[in-house]
């Protein structure tokens, strides 16, 4: 079956592993998720993860608290998580590797781009955990990094909504879906997609945005296969 794009990075928050923003993984979750990605790495994707870990711990949210230590405490937080995908997947046989962009190699491989790129060249799933490795980047930025890192034709930004609205549509009624927008136009209007630093790294590199909601069950698949699902964030005229 032909695919649309050939390698692709996933970013997944870590609320996307618990049910309705509860604490810790759903276990049925987890693995609902996980039948969805090994579909998509059996049409024969490249696909690398970033993973948040908002579902433990949020360093940007942390009060009273130094900023570098919280930051921290938020990587470890999505190295957590990285190793409850690469325990789903494994128990699916999808051979998968962590790589921590902060050192622990008792539980996961230093972050190497070498290494992250022969890893996908055989096949593997590569779940990039610990963000950048620094404090004050979001796990948005680490996803634009990666992605270019590791050479992904597009960047699918997994999210609860079903793509960019012109508004907060929990908040705004009358907001409206935009099917297609300028990265750009969502940095002067203020729209929530991903963080500026995100936004702009992905400009600079012409790399596409899908924004797509993770709770439909399919979601992922169809965009690989070529659907118009979500929202695409990218150069005007495309």
């Amino acid at each position: 079956m032909s695919t649309r794009y050939r390698r692709v990075l996933l970013k997944i928050s870590g609320e996307a592993l618990s049910r309705d923003g509860d604490f810790g993984i759903c276990r049925d979750v987890l693995d609902g998720l996980v039948d969805e990605i090994a579909e998509i790495h059996e049409l024969g994707v490249g696909l690398a993860l970033v993973v948040g870990g908002g579902n433990f711990f949020r360093g940007a949210a942390a009060e009273d608290m130094d900023r570098v230590s919280a930051d921290h405490m938020g990587m470890l937080a999505t190295v957590i998580n990285g190793l409850a995908l690469q325990e789903a997947l494994e128990r699916r046989n999808v051979e998968t590797r962590v790589l921590s962009a902060l050192e622990m190699r008792q539980v996961a491989e230093p972050f190497l781009r070498r290494r992250a790129l022969r890893h996908l060249e055989r096949g593997r799933i590569v779940i990039l955990a610990a963000g950048t490795g620094n404090p004050y980047f979001t796990t948005d930025t680490a996803a634009a990094l990666r992605a270019m890192e590791v050479k992904a034709e597009v960047l699918l930004k997994a999210t609860k909504v079903d793509g960019v609205y012109t508004a907060d549509p929990v908040k705004d009624p009358s907001a409206e879906l935009l099917q297609q927008i300028d990265y750009l136009e969502v940095v002067e209007r203020g729209l929530k997609v991903m963080d500026t630093t995100a936004i702009t790294l992905c400009m600079e590199n012409h790399l596409p945005i899908v924004v797509f909601n993770i709770r439909e069950p399919g979601n992922i698949r169809r965009i690989i296969l070529g659907e118009r699902i979500g929202s695409l964030v990218g150069p005007a005229g495309d």
